[in-house]
């Protein structure tokens, strides 16, 4: 299918220069890593040397200068890999960690954080969820205190994706007793800081191959070169980073269910039950069309909406209701796949059980569901028609 007017014949050529890169270097080795539950840093390194972790990044700070659509192409091919985890700690790299320094930093921050980030030579993290706050980012605890010209951070975070060996940390905190979001600031923080330690990485059921860690900051003092943007709009900064990364979790949920359901075609092609394949059976070629037309549709929401924020628009709802849309469909794609699978999906010999466990992160991260729902209904004026109600 083509998708007009969202992607150029640049597109195309990048999409299989990315799918070489997959199939070569990264698909063969996802069990290894999966097992060792993190990949090798060199990875990341590697990749920026072949310019993908700046794909859409200005030249000046070492990026590629592609427009935002190649974000969409490197984030839906990554995701084909085999498993949720190695693209998740990348996506973190790419468009979690690194979007507010390019759009905030000072030319300083951006030489000493964005630069190395790009190269593959810093690997970064981003530090908004804690043990008692994840979705209500308007209560963090995490305190920084100013001293002269330093600020002394106390707190900590958890669910941090790299967080084992990330060189810094693009740090939410509260820097004021003012109410609410009134009083939240960013801070690069680097991980050798004194009072700064790793208390422990943490378990998954899925993303096993992205490490992932719960950090303690204690008396952590940061020079105020090391403020991202205005002290006290670390929350409006956070929530235009969000939409970005809600975009790109809906892009990556795309790819990692077109991967399901090839690999559910492929397996209905070839296991044969009663003296012929499954394909040829109605209720699973039935069941294969409405996979492939809930990816489809969640296409193009997808693209419509990556097109609108493309050209500078913020259309908070609208991204909302895409990253619900996607994330909702690749698990449901999975789980689908899995029961074209049978017993055999249930396996771990098998990579859709992997698959399977990987989307259900993405129905969480970047915002649960119920967040994404609470968005749209204020944004379609529930309350205004409750009050008409009543």
């Amino acid at each position: 299918m083509t998708y007009a007017p969202y992607f150029t014949e640049e597109h195309e050529l990048l999409r299989k220069t990315i799918r070489k890169f997959v199939e070569k270097e990264v698909a063969p080795f996802v069990e290894e890593w999966e097992e060792a539950g993190v990949f090798p840093r060199e990875m990341v390194k590697r990749m920026g040397e072949l310019g993908f972790l700046g794909l859409r990044y200005p030249e000046e700070v070492g990026g590629q200068g592609g427009d935002y659509f190649t974000g969409i192409v490197f984030a839906e091919e990554l995701a084909k890999c085999g498993c949720g985890g190695f693209p998740m700690g990348i996506a973190v790299q790419t468009d979690m960690a690194t979007p507010p320094i390019a759009e905030f930093g000072t030319t300083d921050q951006k030489e000493r954080f964005l630069k190395p980030a790009i190269k593959g030579d810093k690997i970064a993290a981003i530090g908004i969820t804690e043990p008692n706050h994840g979705s209500d980012v308007a209560s963090i605890e995490t305190r920084a205190r100013r001293e002269g010209n330093e600020w002394v951070i106390n707190g900590s975070k958890t669910f941090i994706t790299n967080g084992t060996r990330a060189d810094f940390v693009t740090l939410v905190t509260r820097t004021s007793d003012a109410p609410g979001y009134k009083g939240i600031s960013l801070f690069l923080v680097e991980l050798d800081s004194p009072g700064v330690t790793i208390s422990r990485k943490l378990d998954k059921v899925g993303m096993r191959s992205s490490d992932t860690a719960e950090l303690i900051f204690d008396n952590v003092r940061v020079p105020h070169a090391n403020l991202l943007g205005e002290e006290g709009m670390g929350f409006s900064y956070i929530m235009w980073e969000l939409q970005g990364e809600r975009m790109i979790s809906a892009a990556g949920s795309i790819g990692m269910a077109e991967y399901a359901y090839d690999l559910a075609y492929d397996y209905a092609k070839t296991r044969k039950q009663f003296n012929q394949t499954i394909a040829n059976f109605q209720v699973i070629a039935h069941l294969l069309a409405e996979m492939k037309t809930e990816i489809e549709v969640c296409k193009e929401l997808t693209y419509a909406t990556a097109y609108r924020f493309s050209n500078g628009e913020v259309p908070s709802k609208e991204i909302s209701i895409t990253k619900l849309a996607a994330a909702q469909m690749a698990h449901w794609v999975a789980d689908r796949a899995l029961q074209i699978f049978g017993g055999n999906g249930y396996m771990t010999e098998y990579p859709i059980q992997r698959i399977w466990r990987d989307t259900r992160l993405h129905r969480i991260g970047a915002g649960a569901d119920e967040v994404m729902k609470e968005i749209i209904s204020k944004q379609m004026d529930l309350e205004r028609i409750k009050e008409a109600v009543r």
